[in-house]
């Protein structure tokens, strides 16, 4: 099944992010892996402007984002919950903004949900939201089943699930199954299967680069960011740098642009050899 892209030349064009209508740059950075604030400036500057202060809530992201505050309306921050008991999300989250000095998130994301999200869960977001704490809920799954129901429901405003190469089902499970319009924001996440595609070790001790197949070009984080927003119904592809060079090289994909039909299959061969099918 080919691919449909937005476009075979050129770069990856801004995007609104579902119905919050807030307007995105394509890709999203992520506190967890350590990118110093002076490159998450440096990305804003070039237009990245969904920033994850996430599961891990660096100082130096943190400290970014203070030096960002007057030009708050600009970006949209995504602060995350993984808590399961409702009464300590305000807690978590009220901690989390008085780190920033900021009165509210735009998106509170709630973590790991590979089931439907906890009435309980929901209705303490809900609340938030009606403080004026949050602008916009947002869930995250591996789940791929979930994402076309909650895609046409009203509760979440923004949908993350996980999208690569070598775990591609969202093209069947997800992406034909949106609903034509009102759709929530789409965030794709592990656009590099955790390094495997990269020919890296996993968390789990596997080996990446013994399953890459003979003769195939080791795809970069640029090539494994472009394959995932070459799909438009990908709002935006979530990155993990550790450091000013990776961001950098993140940026690449947005200057380099949709991939043309050659390097989406040389990508599918590399994710197939990765995935062991």
């Amino acid at each position: 099944m080919a691919i449909v892209t937005e476009t075979s030349t050129g770069t990856f064009s801004r995007v609104f992010l579902g119905r919050t209508g807030r307007e995105v740059a394509r890709l999203g950075v992520s506190a967890s892996y350590g990118v110093p604030g002076e490159a998450v400036e440096r990305a804003f500057e070039q237009g990245v402007n969904y920033l994850y202060w996430g599961s891990m809530r660096r100082d130096s992201f943190g400290a970014a984002l203070r030096r960002l505050s007057s030009r708050r309306d600009q970006f949209a921050l995504v602060i995350q919950s993984y808590t399961r008991a409702a009464s300590l999300m305000g807690w978590s989250l009220e901690r989390a903004l008085r780190a920033l000095r900021f009165d509210y998130t735009d998106v509170l994301l709630l973590g790991m949900w590979n089931r439907p999200v906890a009435p309980r869960i929901l209705d303490a977001a809900q609340r938030l939201k009606a403080r004026g704490l949050v602008r916009y809920l947002a869930v995250s799954t591996h789940t791929r089943a979930l994402v076309p129901a909650t895609a046409a429901g009203r509760d979440f405003d923004i949908v993350h699930f996980r999208y690569n190469a070598a775990h591609p089902g969202a093209e069947t499970d997800i992406f034909p199954h949106l609903p034509d319009a009102g759709r929530p924001g789409l965030v794709a996440f592990t656009a590099t299967s955790w390094g495997q595609l990269l020919g890296k070790a996993t968390l789990q001790g596997i080996a990446g680069s013994r399953s890459l197949p003979k003769g195939e070009r080791i795809p970069t984080a640029a090539d494994c960011y472009r394959y995932v927003l070459t799909r438009p119904e990908v709002d935006v592809c979530m990155t993990g740098p550790k450091d000013a060079a990776q961001m950098e090289h993140a940026l690449e994909a947005l200057r380099l642009g949709p991939m043309s039909e050659d390097e989406i299959e040389w990508m599918r061969r590399v994710g197939r050899a990765v995935s062991g099918k």
